[in-house]
C-alpha cells in the first residue's frame, strides 16, 4: 500500500475513534444526569456535542481531500465511504444525546412520575451497542458487528414496552401527560441511537467483507 494512503487511513481512523469516545461520554452524561437527578450534568452533554461537531466537519473535509488527492481503490475506497457514513451517524448520536439532556431536564423539573426501571435497561443495551459497534470498527470484527444488528430488535421492543406503560399513565391521569411524554421522547432518542449503532455495524461489515447487509440482509 502507498505510504501516504496508509498514513491517511490511520489518521482518519484515529479521528473517528476520538469522536466516538466523545459520543459515548455524551450519552453516559445524559443518562446518568437523569437517573441520578443531577441536572447540572446535562451541561457536559452540550460540551461534548461541540467537540463532536468540530470533528464531524474535520473528518468530512479529510475524506473529501483523501478522495480527491489519493483516488483510493477497492478496500481503501470502501473504508473512506464507510468513514463518511459513520461520521454522520456519530454526529447524529451526539444530537440524540443532547435531546436526551433536554427531555431529561424537563422531566427532572417536576416530581418523579415513577421509578425509572425500563429506561435504564434500554439505555444500558443502547450504550452496549454503541461500544460494540465502535469496537467492531477498531478490530474489523464481523462477529461484533453482527451482534449489534441482532440486538437492535430488543431495543425496539423496550421502546414499545415503555410507550405502552406510559400510555396507561397518561390515560389514567391527564396531569401525568407531560412527564410521560418526556420519558417517551427519551426512549425514542435511545432507540435512534441504537439505529445509528446498527448503521455503523452495517458499514463495518461492508468494509471488512464487501457485502451490503442493509435492510435485513445478512452475511
Amino acid at each position: 500500500m502507498d505510504r501516504s494512503i496508509d498514513q491517511g487511513i490511520v489518521k482518519l481512523r484515529e479521528k473517528l475513534l476520538l469522536m466516538g469516545g466523545y459520543v459515548e461520554k455524551a450519552i453516559e452524561e445524559a443518562i446518568q444526569a437523569l437517573l441520578e437527578n443531577q441536572p447540572t450534568r446535562f451541561e457536559k452533554v452540550h460540551a461534548y456535542e461541540s467537540k463532536i461537531n468540530v470533528l464531524h466537519k474535520e473528518v468530512d473535509e479529510d475524506c473529501l481531500k483523501f478522495l480527491a488527492i489519493q483516488s483510493p481503490l477497492a478496500a481503501d475506497l470502501r473504508f473512506i465511504l464507510a468513514v463518511i457514513k459513520i461520521n454522520t451517524d456519530l454526529e447524529r448520536m451526539g444530537d440524540q444525546a443532547v435531546n436526551i439532556a433536554l427531555n431529561g431536564k424537563e422531566y427532572l423539573g417536576h416530581p418523579p412520575l415513577k421509578p425509572l426501571i425500563d429506561i435504564p435497561r434500554m439505555a444500558e443495551q443502547t450504550q452496549f451497542m454503541v461500544k460494540e459497534a465502535l469496537d467492531s470498527f477498531v478490530q474489523r470484527d464481523l462477529a461484533l458487528a453482527t451482534d449489534v444488528l441482532d440486538r437492535d430488535d430488543a431495543v425496539d421492543a423496550m421502546k414499545s414496552q415503555i410507550f405502552r406503560e406510559l400510555l396507561t399513565y397518561m390515560m389514567g391521569d391527564p396531569k401525568k401527560i407531560e412527564q410521560s411524554l418526556n420519558l417517551i421522547l427519551i426512549s425514542r432518542n435511545l432507540e435512534r441511537i441504537a439505529d445509528h449503532a446498527t448503521n455503523i455495524a452495517e458499514d463495518v461489515i461492508f468494509v471488512v467483507s464487501g457485502k451490503d447487509v442493509r435492510h435485513g440482509a445478512r452475511l
